[in-house]
């Protein structure tokens, strides 16, 4: 399995957020690049990129640090956070992003996602957030009626290759992933499944790799990373 350590930036700086609540947010790193070098120098090979104010704003507001995060490290970085317009898109992958991260825009406006999927493919991700097996919608505030595992079917058959999959109630909280939930929307699809949430310590990431459905393909470490609970090596080791 692949480690994605995560760095999100709000106001210029790497920051975290406990189950999405910007009410709740803690700051790491004034400048994310710093981060982006601590975990390539750790030996990641890919990194996840939330722009937090664009996510708020619906449009990418923190372009220069990703350019910098590109050009700063030697792995790939894929990237979301206000991607609801091909323009904005298309401006990401210039910066230097090797992949972006869709969010509640792939379900709200299928017209967009069909366009983004026909010109990047492989390249998009969907990020599906739940929060008690139903999606949440709009920056993790809102929770629809539709079942997360229709969602990802329905998604698959619409050509996305590659999901991100967070259950809110663990984001942040470092008590564990979401084994249960993981496995049953990986098993709804094809595609290949990032996980994200609940990881706080190293065997967490030993029961992804081992209990967890082969489709799901890594997973996100943002705050117990940042807490030096473990290295991005360690990290590493534990998911092989």
């Amino acid at each position: 399995m692949i480690l994605y350590p995560a760095i999100d930036i709000r106001g210029g700086q790497a920051v975290r957020l406990l189950q999405g609540d910007y009410e709740r947010e803690t700051t790491y790193d004034s400048d994310p690049v710093d981060a982006a070098k601590r975990w390539a120098e750790e030996g990641a090979e890919f990194l996840h990129v939330v722009d937090l104010d664009g996510a708020k704003a619906g449009e990418p507001r923190n372009l220069e640090a990703v350019r910098r995060i590109a050009a700063a490290v030697g792995c790939q970085v894929q990237v979301g956070g206000g991607l609801r317009g091909p323009e904005a898109v298309d401006a990401v992958l210039a910066a230097g992003a090797a992949r972006v991260v869709i969010g509640t825009a792939a379900l709200r406006d299928p017209q967009f996602l069909d366009a983004v999927l026909a010109e990047h493919g492989e390249s998009v991700v969907v990020s599906v957030d739940t929060r008690g097996g139903k999606v949440s919608l709009a920056g993790w505030t809102e929770t629809s009626e539709v079942d997360a595992t229709s969602a990802v079917a329905d998604l698959t058959r619409r050509g996305v290759k590659r999901f991100l999959c967070t259950a809110i109630e663990v984001d942040g909280t470092m008590e564990g992933p979401a084994i249960r939930q993981l496995n049953e929307i990986a098993a709804a699809t094809s595609a290949q499944v990032i996980a994200s949430g609940g990881v706080g310590e190293l065997p967490h990431l030993e029961e992804l790799a081992r209990e967890t459905a082969p489709n799901i393909e890594g997973a996100i470490v943002g705050r117990a990373l940042y807490e030096r609970r473990f290295t991005a090596a360690e990290a590493i080791a534990a998911l092989i």
